[in-house]
């Protein structure tokens, strides 16, 4: 069998699910893997940095202060 990441097995995956499952209860599981999971996912779009994105944001900054530019 192949080992997981940072040389974790089969054995210590298990060992931890279940740790985790004792210490947080059922109920409350899905609710902890929900939210690490958007936590995730919003610490790699901070870091992948999303140029388009990026571009649309200060486009709309700059069509913001051209329009404020204009009325006065």
């Amino acid at each position: 069998m192949a080992a997981l990441p940072f040389g974790i097995g089969p054995m210590e995956l298990g060992l931890v699910v279940l740790l985790a499952l004792l210490f947080f209860g059922p109920k409350r599981l899905p609710q902890l893997g929900k939210s690490i999971g958007k936590t995730v996912k919003a610490i790699r779009d901070g870091v992948d940095g999303d140029a388009e994105e990026d571009a649309k944001k200060s486009e709309a900054k700059s069509e913001v202060k051209g329009k404020t530019d204009e009325e006065e």
